[in-house]
């Protein structure tokens, strides 16, 4: 199987050749793609060799930079893409498991879920951000009977050749809406696979106006509701479990 690992960045001059380095031990192929970073990540990224880059030059949001990797794994024929922020929030020691689910080749989509495993007390998400989680989740369950426990968790594996089936054009942090009804839409196979639940920054910024919970809860249905409305009747799609149960998340 071969796999591409992508990592989406903007101003991450903190983090990133930690991360970086860490992801080289588990795939020999990353793909980083800078969102017109402004802190000094570009000139990091000059001296880090063996990767693969796309610079965008001025700010295009988080969804746009999925998008473009999902666009580099088709291109260059990746069987699987996985993707992890570089905030220290996702584990590349994961990888492997994300890769050995891969393999099992059961789904088209593995979706890593920080409540599916007890927190282990020494980090709690924001209250906003859990209950928009939280409110979002059990939103497209009833929809779209996703079976699903994390909508926003962005550490994932998805096969290269569903991708192709989805028309993603959301550039901002509500992307995962769209790709939530697409992959219904498609039928695609969905799995979820434990992963910790890391905070390190409870204030980072999602920019303007979406800092605040109301505007962003807004945001995030505009998008929902937008989606829905379009294409053909939904599918339902077929679940897998990962064989653990999702815990009280409150």
């Amino acid at each position: 199987m071969r796999y591409l690992v992508a990592v989406p960045i903007f101003n991450e001059a903190r983090s990133v050749k930690t991360v970086l380095r860490h992801v080289r031990r588990y795939s020999r192929d990353i793909l980083v793609v800078d969102d017109g970073s402004t802190d000094g990540t570009r000139e990091i990224l000059d001296g880090i060799n063996g990767i693969h880059r796309l610079t965008h030059p001025d700010n295009r949001g988080y969804g746009q930079s999925l998008i473009d990797a999902f666009g580099f794994a088709v291109r260059r024929g990746y069987d699987w893409i996985i993707t992890l922020d570089c905030d220290e929030q996702h584990e590349p020691a994961r990888i492997p498991d994300f890769v050995a689910a891969a393999m099992r080749d059961d789904a088209d989509i593995i979706s890593g879920s920080r409540y599916l495993v007890p927190p282990d007390g020494r980090c709690r998400p924001p209250a906003d951000r859990q209950a928009i989680n939280q409110c979002i989740t059990d939103l497209l369950n009833e929809i779209l009977n996703l079976g699903i426990t994390d909508a926003f968790c962005g550490f994932k594996a998805y096969r290269v050749a569903s991708l192709r089936k989805l028309k993603l054009t959301v550039p901002g942090y509500a992307m995962p809406l769209q790709l939530w009804v697409q992959a219904a839409r498609s039928g695609l196979r969905i799995r979820e696979l434990p992963v910790r639940l890391i905070y390190n920054d409870p204030h980072r910024s999602f920019g303007e106006q979406l800092d605040d919970p109301n505007t962003r809860l807004l945001y995030y249905y505009d998008v929902l509701v937008h989606e829905l409305s379009c294409g053909d009747t939904l599918r339902r799609p077929v679940w897998r479990s990962a064989g653990i149960a999702a815990l009280d998340r409150q």
